[in-house]
């Protein structure tokens, strides 16, 4: 009787031990990987906008969830190998920051949830079937850029009112450029602007480009969004202000390298909203059923500094219609 007591004491004991035990098991902690074309420095307002959307959502980086960056430093080649290693880490989610990120993650995996921060044309480009119904495992936010291309030929000419020819730099090759530069063209109708297209393939086409426009005698430069312009912001601002041409735009973090103008889409507000999409992916939620989203900030900023470089006087009535003025 008394070694059955025994036995059935030590097997309670057993298992009241292996209660707590149990329920202390570590929750796995979800992983993002974040892949990204250019540098750290390049991104660190919308990396910041993108942290405070996960904190408003209740994460915090490294206690409840796991961030595994991969950069590829102006080296978009290497971003097919990025995007296999973030798949080799079974991440949970993926965010592409551009086109040419979405298209290596949308190669490396058709399972993982992409959610794309800043897509040009994610339809047109064939990365989603629509923007209501996704389908697939890619979702995520569009930056619209055609639809405002011409805005910024209309800001570019109230900025340089005798503005008659414009250099516009894009590249052809991304998906979105030939609307983009259809909206410009339409608005260069309506302003009686000529324009003159400079295609930037790789970053070696720039300074000729740059070269090509002042030998055209233009007034002035449009820069369409492309992840080649975007690699080299320090470089082609540089070269705007030797050349002395004024240049607008497409995000901020021109002008914190000494751009003159920026309108477009707010990207760290893209970034913050982008937290949402990784929220509810983790909460079980399918890409294919989540709708793209439109941009809904915009912003417009001068830098009058730059401005003085080359000897640019900004009427008051466009300084008015600035969201920001740096003076």
């Amino acid at each position: 009787m008394k070694k059955k007591i025994i036995v059935l004491t030590l097997c309670a004991t057993l298992l009241a031990l292996s209660l707590p035990a149990s329920a202390q098991q570590p929750k796995k902690v979800p992983r993002i990987g974040f892949l990204i074309g250019s540098s750290p420095s390049a991104n660190t307002a919308r990396i910041d906008a993108f942290r405070q959307g996960l904190r408003e959502l209740g994460y915090l980086e490294e206690k409840n969830i796991v961030i595994e960056y991969r950069w590829a430093e102006g080296k978009f080649d290497r971003l097919p190998e990025l995007a296999a290693e973030l798949v080799h880490l079974k991440v949970d989610v993926i965010i592409s920051a551009g086109p040419p990120n979405t298209r290596a993650a949308k190669e490396a995996t058709k399972t993982i949830p992409i959610v794309m921060t800043q897509e040009i044309d994610p339809v047109g480009s064939g990365v989603v079937a629509s923007l209501a119904r996704p389908g697939g495992n890619i979702t995520g936010l569009s930056t619209f850029a055609p639809e405002i291309s011409g805005k910024r030929l209309e800001l570019l000419k109230e900025a340089v009112p005798k503005l008659s020819r414009v250099g516009v730099l894009g590249t052809s090759t991304i998906p979105g450029n030939a609307q983009q530069l259809r909206e410009v063209e339409l608005a260069a109708e309506m302003f009686a602007v000529r324009l003159q297209y400079l295609d930037v393939l790789d970053v070696k086409d720039i300074e000729p480009a740059f070269q090509g426009a002042s030998k055209k005698r233009a007034d002035a430069i449009l820069l369409l969004q492309s992840f080649v312009l975007n690699s080299r912001r320090k470089q082609i601002v540089d070269l705007a202000i030797k050349s002395r041409l004024p240049v607008i735009y497409q995000a901020p973090e021109w002008l914190e390298d000494g751009g003159l103008m920026s309108y477009g889409v707010s990207f760290p507000d893209l970034w913050r909203r982008a937290a949402t999409y990784v929220d509810k992916i983790l909460k079980g939620a399918q890409p294919a059923d989540l709708p793209v989203e439109q941009p809904k900030k915009f912003e417009f900023i001068i830098n009058l500094q730059a401005a003085k470089k080359i000897g640019l006087t900004i009427p008051p009535n466009v300084l008015a219609r600035a969201d920001k003025v740096i003076r």
